[in-house]
């Protein structure tokens, strides 16, 4: 089945399995595919599908929608396309695709796994990963004193909409970043920048106005 793998800056977000005739894309709530992003439009794209036949159409958003770095206005997607919308990128992938690399039939996407840049290369498996442990207890804020631990490969921190951050087990530890909002997180009392930065046990970190300690054991 044919779907779109969300990321921003080499992060998964979601995926979308691409099940109906007619997909939408956009930032409104009631979108199939929502990217709650200014630099999307309300209204931004539509992707139609019949048979094995999948294309993408621009709906004369503010911003264009762009196919492997070349904007168009309605053009068939082919397995491993990348579509950018502002700072997402949208990755079509057809599992049915003949002619395809074994990668391509293969791979798997979850949640905070890096895309790999050369269609044959693989990142290490999660299960390879060292058995790291880590917890975010929030400080400030109706839910100061809950304690929750980081089991998932990124975790989302934030607000929609306002201010976005994830937390991302690596192989190495476990590393800060700013996905979305005008709002940049701060680590120890310092706006991070655009690049994800590594946590270490007892930092400090605060986001629309919430605080929270990072434990790692």
């Amino acid at each position: 089945m044919p779907k779109m793998v969300v990321t921003v800056d080499g992060v998964v977000l979601k995926e979308v399995p691409l099940t109906k005739e007619r997909t939408t894309l956009g930032r409104r709530p009631y979108n199939d595919l929502v990217i709650d992003n200014l630099a999307v439009s309300g209204e931004h794209a539509l992707v139609h599908m019949s048979g094995d036949t999948v294309e993408i159409e621009d709906l004369n958003s503010t911003n264009g929608t762009s196919i492997n770095g070349r904007t168009v206005k309605r053009q068939k997607l082919k397995n491993g396309d990348t579509i950018e919308l502002g700072r997402y990128k949208i990755r079509f992938i057809d599992d049915g695709a003949g002619g395809g690399s074994d990668y391509e039939k293969t791979m798997l996407f979850k949640p905070g796994m890096a895309l790999p840049k050369v269609p044959n290369s693989r990142p290490a498996p999660l299960g390879a990963m060292p058995p790291l442990q880590a917890d975010i207890k929030v400080l400030s804020g109706a839910a100061a004193g809950r304690q929750v631990s980081l089991v998932k490969v990124v975790t989302t921190i934030g607000k929609p909409g306002v201010a976005v951050a994830s937390i991302t087990k690596r192989h190495h530890g476990f590393v800060l970043a700013h996905i979305e909002g005008d709002e940049h997180p701060q680590l120890n009392g310092e706006a991070i920048g655009d690049e994800s930065v590594p946590l270490k046990d007892g930092d400090t970190i605060e986001i629309v106005g919430t605080s929270m300690l990072f434990i790692q054991r």
